[in-house]
């Protein structure tokens, strides 16, 4: 097939952006791909309050963006569209001209974005699953987007929009990247039919050597957000420091929190933030960890940090939440805990420190889970069953038409 990704980059290259990177990669194996991309990075150069006010005004009503994206499908007269994000420089009007395509449009659902203004339903400290009922008011009051309440609120009207205009409603088909975000767009009012789990496929590195440092330490790679549990895990690793008094926490990644966890860990016991890691150092960190923790407290979608802990035959303690719980399985590959419940994580700490035999069966079924689940093969084979699902449906639909 010829498969056209379209997709928004974000300001920061994130989790979505690797995701889709990672899937135009496995689809090349088997078939053409092709790309219509915008960047969001290309607003931040505009500046000023007429800068602004075009810009939403453009979230809307995008022209140059749905030529673009006109060009782009001449030029490679696709089989099926894939969709990603597509705001806010591919606007409505991009959204719009997918959706009254005449071949199959699949929309990958790595977030809650078209319930969602901000895509995470979370902001404030709390969820507001209020969106999923398109009830954005929520988000709008805590200004959720750009920290900006007018900002949210005319982001929030693209999306109501977009729903009263029924233009989601003509995407013939939503990927979910996990069980949980299938039912909840299905609650959210999307027809069963049309919406298929695909999870994110992973290509495992080599068996590892994963001897872990005497003594041992807990490791937490993530974006330091609100959302991601950096409080919960601060207060379980203040609780727990005191019962395992050899072992320590080991902090890895950046956000706007990066400050706040600077002073906690100077004033932790045994506590250590290194800032951003990749490459070789991440994967050191991974090989010699006694076990990967994942405390969000928002709905995760999938969580491919797991996938990373498994690759290298680490268990995790991850938070009941969202796709989190899919992925972990508590006695089998690792622990999960209550979102926010510090006294419990501590506690799985504690207990994975007194007995790292546990902790390393734990994760070596956590690297087998990994093997027989993520083949990109399969993941191949199922989208290529979904996609023909979709071509077979649109073909029926213009046939009757």
């Amino acid at each position: 097939m010829r498969v056209l990704q379209v997709f928004n980059r974000y300001l920061e290259r994130g989790g979505e952006e690797v995701s889709v990177e990672r899937i135009s990669n496995v689809l090349s194996q088997r078939h053409e791909v092709f790309h219509c991309y915008f960047d969001s990075r290309t607003w931040k150069q505009e500046s000023g309050a007429v800068a602004s006010a075009k810009q939403l005004t453009r979230m809307f009503h995008n022209p140059d963006a749905a030529l673009r994206l006109r060009r782009h499908i001449e030029a490679c007269r696709p089989d099926l569209v894939l969709v990603h994000n597509l705001f806010p420089v591919g606007s409505l009007t991009v959204l719009r001209v997918v959706a009254g395509l005449n071949v199959p449009v699949a929309h990958m659902v790595h977030n809650f974005r078209p319930y969602s203004v901000n895509g995470y339903l979370w902001a404030a400290g709390r969820l507001l699953p209020q969106g999923l009922k398109k009830n954005f008011l929520p988000e709008i009051l805590v200004g959720a987007w750009q920290s900006s309440r007018l900002k949210t609120a005319a982001f929030a009207m693209v999306l109501w929009a977009a729903h009263a205009l029924r233009v989601y409603g003509k995407i013939d088909g939503w990927l979910a990247i996990s069980q949980f975000m299938r039912e909840a767009f299905i609650k959210a009012g999307q027809p069963a039919e049309k919406v298929f789990l695909l999870r994110h496929s992973w290509d495992p590195g080599p068996e590892p050597d994963s001897r872990p440092d005497d003594p041992p330490y807990f490791l937490f790679l993530g974006r330091l957000i609100e959302s991601k549990g950096v409080s919960t895990l601060l207060e379980a690793w203040k609780i727990a420091s005191a019962h395992i008094p050899t072992a320590r926490l080991v902090i890895g990644g950046d956000g706007p929190l990066a400050l706040e966890v600077t002073a906690a860990a100077a004033g932790l016991p045994r506590c250590e933030y290194l800032g951003q890691v990749e490459g070789e150092k991440k994967t050191a960190l991974l090989d010699r960890c006694l076990a990967m923790v994942i405390p969000s407290v928002w709905w995760e979608p999938l969580g491919l940090v797991v996938y990373e802990a498994y690759d290298h035959a680490k268990p995790v303690l991850a938070a009941r939440a969202g796709g989190l719980a899919e992925t972990v399985s508590p006695g089998e590959t690792g622990w999960l805990h209550e979102p926010g419940n510090a006294q419990e994580l501590a506690a799985q700490m504690v207990e994975a420190v007194g007995n790292p035999m546990e902790a390393a069966r734990r994760g070596g079924e956590g690297r087998r889970w990994l093997l027989e689940n993520t083949r990109t093969a399969d993941w191949l084979d199922a989208f290529d069953e979904i996609a023909g699902k979709l071509v077979a449906r649109k073909t029926r639909s213009s046939e009757a038409h």
